[in-house]
């Protein structure tokens, strides 16, 4: 379906050759139609193995890590090569991850396409060097420079949610800082990252090691890469319990680990807000991709006084909101990724169910959807914010309401969790609103629908969230070392 990758299988890119997986291939489906879009190859411990090995050689024996403008103009040259090929991988984008049409113009694709040019402009422009001046520590006449290094092979994992934005906002700056990259995506979206890699094999300048590429339906791949001695740093996105387990695995060399973890991030409503408007746009939030981002906002918190209001206007939002095709742009809710998630979903509601909780809308698998992993979205009403749908993270287009009894009790609920990564506030009083997003624990907060997502901005999560931040100088600088340099005299 793709000229981008051959028809019996995409191939690993391991030290700038094109390869086929030792392990043969594995399928990836897609999930409108439960249809087997195609063969991805299906790498094994050897071909990791040398996938490491290209890129310990790329870094410790080229002039990759010391040449910034080479650097910034093979990520120039990426982006262009990327865009070039965009509605091919666009029809790739919404058959493998089935994302929605209307995402690709943005963070599913041409956004982190784009932002591939802010990694060029800092590798060209960041001051790698810093002149501290001369001082005396223990009487000797010192002069001292603080220069910044990259921090040598890098092992990115990375999830199926929104493979582009997320391989990219890993590759980008790992490269633009200098780095070799060993990359593992995940098993559901493996075509994604590999048609990545035949464009940066056949039409970047991009040297033979420094960029690789592994597809695996392999998960203990990924601990193989956390752990080896060859890996100076891993930076990984995933759910909080793998994250537990990259960490375990980078301890063992001690190298470092950045990362972007889960979220269950609360959209709070003071009771000066328009109550209808604010519990509308949250509910359509939980919808997009089919609720498949650690960022939404999934606990919506509202006024005791106005908690009916909330919960009608949350289900019409909802209610009108039909899980559809992905290729059609007019859809906001696509399928989920699997069958296996799918069913981890519904798991979730019977639970919620159990523990007491309503669902007022949704809950089941749209009739009109015979074939698909398609859920319909869903409120769930009439829990606490102990019950177990609002403490863990539910990846589906679930949302939970919550009544709060004031800003203090706003704050506490919102910060009642072992997530903080993100969320969002919705009032009139700018003061107020002000007190609130200063006592609430997470990493990026939405004021009144403002959005924090750029290139420019920097992203990552407090808590179980995560360690580090993602993208902006300090998403550049996670992947940098450095190092002081004093000369006497």
């Amino acid at each position: 379906m793709n000229s981008l990758l051959p028809a019996d299988g995409s191939r690993l890119l391991i030290g700038g050759k094109l390869v086929e997986g030792a392990d043969g291939v594995f399928a990836t489906v897609n999930p409108a139609t439960e249809e087997i879009l195609g063969r991805a190859a299906n790498a094994n411990a050897a071909d990791l193995d040398a996938a490491i090995d290209a890129a310990r050689t790329a870094f410790d024996h080229t002039d990759w890590s010391r040449d910034h403008t080479f650097r910034a103009h093979c990520l120039e040259q990426l982006r262009s090569a990327l865009r070039s090929h965009v509605e091919e991988l666009r029809e790739l984008t919404i058959a493998e991850a089935g994302a929605p049409a209307m995402l690709t113009s943005g963070p599913q694709l041409e956004g982190p396409v784009a932002d591939l040019g802010y990694a060029a402009g800092l590798a060209r422009t960041y001051a790698w060097e810093t002149d501290l001046g001369i001082a005396e520590p223990m009487g000797i006449k010192t002069h001292r420079v603080l220069r910044r290094e990259p921090i040598g092979v890098v092992g990115a994992i990375t999830p199926w949610n929104f493979p582009h934005q997320i391989n990219f906002a890993k590759l980008g700056p790992a490269l633009a800082a200098g780095n070799t990259v060993v990359l593992k995506p995940a098993p559901d979206t493996p075509w994604c990252a590999a048609a990545v890699g035949a464009i940066i094999a056949e039409e970047t300048d991009i040297p033979p090691g420094v960029v690789n590429i592994v597809t695996s339906a392999d998960h203990a791949l990924g601990a193989r890469l956390t752990e080896d001695p060859r890996v100076d740093m891993i930076s990984f996105t995933g759910s909080t319990a793998t994250g537990r387990a990259v960490m375990t695995g980078a301890a063992t060399t001690l190298k470092k680990a950045f990362l972007e973890l889960g979220g269950k991030s609360a959209f709070i409503v003071l009771d000066d807000a328009d109550i209808a408007g604010a519990c509308s746009v949250a509910a359509f939030s939980v919808c997009v991709h089919a609720g498949q981002g650690c960022a939404l906002t999934t606990r919506l918190l509202v006024p005791r006084a106005a908690y009916d209001q909330a919960v009608q206007a949350a289900a019409a939002t909802l209610g009108a909101i039909t899980p559809g095709d992905p290729a059609d742009p007019r859809t906001i809710c696509g399928p989920l990724i699997s069958e296996r998630q799918r069913a981890r979903v519904e798991r979730y509601l019977d639970i919620a169910c159990a523990e007491g909780g309503q669902i007022v809308v949704g809950g089941g698998r749209p009739p009109q959807r015979e074939r698909g992993f398609f859920l319909e979205p869903t409120l769930i009403a009439d829990v606490p914010n102990t019950a177990t749908v609002a403490r863990e993270e539910i990846f589906g287009p679930v949302l939970v309401i919550i009544p709060h009894d004031g800003d203090e009790d706003a704050v506490r609920i919102a910060n009642d969790s072992p997530y903080g990564l993100s969320g969002s506030v919705w009032g009139t009083d700018t003061d107020r609103v002000r007190r609130v997003t200063e006592r609430v624990r997470t990493g990026t907060l939405s004021v009144n629908g403002g959005v924090w997502y750029s290139t420019d901005a920097p992203f990552g999560g407090y808590k179980q969230s995560g360690i580090g931040r993602e993208m902006g100088v300090a998403g550049f600088e996670e992947y940098l070392e450095t190092k002081l340099i004093a000369t006497a005299g």
